[in-house]
């Protein structure tokens, strides 16, 4: 049965389901997201709630264009301890708009612990009457999992890996193509050791139908007070994160130079992978009309050009990096130095010498093409075309002699 067909009708339904989304950072959970966003089959109109880490937010600019912008929130600050208080105000203010919608998806920071994000739905008495929460699903990583649930914390401070598994109604295995399979099972056995209740299903790129994930009415409160009893009374113990767990973000309203940012990028990846549990962000690339989205755990980092700028958007790029003692004003000078600050040298028309191997005189045609800084017609029999990337002698250079 699919999940449209266990979906009440918007005009009969009184209590909204909600699902929450959670899992450690990288693990996919924007990228399932969009998947459930941009299916037509189970014939849902979603509100979400996207919260994230850093103080600048990179996921609302890639959640997919189906959703209106007006049932979108975004906090900022870790759901489960100091913007908990604004899940509750997001919660009624969506219910406002209750006509557009038929269910929420919360996707919770990676560092959440999903806790204090359950209770919310059993402590107020207005969020009782408004919605249910249907199931917690789990997205993990495959790949760094067990690194995760095996990593020491600061005493006093809970694993938040461990937290999500416990809490899980179904835990999507993702990532499966990049782990052999006898790991595979030896990771669902360490899952299951944590909750034998929960259902595990394999998946790649967070592709799964989402009638595995929507309208389950899997979540059971006397399952957390099992192991838990103090669940529903303990709501005002703090959450405590690890201190040395660190994120560092930036805003520039201005575009950047592709090859310069991704250069920066392989480098610093390649010194400080290990520390760099999560990065992503958005771009603007000049000459180019589309978004350029990077992310990345680790040394495992994609790359690509999703999605166009809008007529009336503001053209600025963005990033975060989510780690270990992370160096906060290196990484933002590395970031700013890859923008576009001047003029180019030379004038489209204008001669120049182009190195395509060897010098060749050439003719600018064209600035900012494709993300380069130069299109350079080749003044030979051929006239073809090259493109000079960065606005240095290394590419191109005044006519020598």
């Amino acid at each position: 049965m699919t999940a449209v067909n266990r979906m009440p009708k918007k005009a009969k339904q009184s209590i909204i389901p909600v699902t929450i989304l959670t899992g450690f950072l990288g693990s996919g959970k924007t990228t399932l997201l969009n998947h459930i966003l941009n299916d037509k089959t189970h014939g849902m109109k979603f509100a979400v709630i996207e919260n994230e880490f850093g103080e600048i937010g990179v996921d609302d600019k890639v959640i997919s264009e189906n959703v209106d912008e007006e049932i979108i929130e975004v906090m900022n600050g870790c759901i489960c301890c100091t913007v908990r208080g604004d899940l509750v105000i997001a919660l009624k203010k969506l219910h406002e708009k209750v006509h557009m919608f038929n269910g929420i998806i919360i996707e919770t920071t990676g560092l959440a612990d999903p806790a204090p994000v359950v209770q919310t739905f059993f402590v107020d008495e207005d969020i009782q009457k408004m919605y249910k929460l249907d199931s917690v699903i789990t997205v993990v990583d495959a790949l760094n999992i067990l690194d995760r649930l095996h990593e020491k914390k600061p005493e006093g401070v809970e694993n938040e890996s461990v937290e999500q598994i416990v809490f899980a109604d179904k835990i999507l295995l993702n990532k499966t193509d990049l782990v052999e399979k006898g790991q595979l099972v030896e990771i669902e056995r360490e899952l299951k050791a944590l909750n034998p209740l929960t259902i595990i299903l394999r998946t790649q790129f967070g592709k799964i139908d989402p009638s595995e994930l929507l309208n389950l009415q899997a979540f059971d409160l006397k399952r957390i007070l099992d192991f838990e009893p103090d669940f529903i009374t303990d709501v005002d113990q703090e959450h405590q994160h690890d201190t040395s767990v660190v994120s560092v973000s930036s805003r520039i309203e201005g575009e950047m130079n592709i090859e310069i940012l991704q250069s920066w990028i392989e480098r610093l990846i390649g010194e400080d992978g290990a520390s760099l549990y999560r990065y992503k962000g958005v771009i603007a690339v000049k000459g180019m009309n589309r978004k350029f989205v990077f992310q990345g755990v680790n040394m495992l980092f994609t790359a690509g050009f999703e999605g166009k700028w809008k007529k009336n958007e503001t053209r600025e790029s963005r990033f975060v990096f989510i780690g270990k003692n992370l160096d906060k004003e290196f990484l933002q000078a590395g970031f700013n130095a890859c923008r576009v600050t001047q003029d180019l040298r030379f004038l489209v028309g204008e001669k120049v010498e182009v190195n395509v191997g060897t010098w060749k005189e050439g003719k600018v045609i064209k600035h900012w093409d494709e993300g380069n800084a130069y299109r350079v017609e080749v003044q030979n029999r051929t006239k073809r075309n090259v493109w000079a990337p960065v606005d240095i002698d290394v590419y191109i250079r005044k006519i020598q002699g």
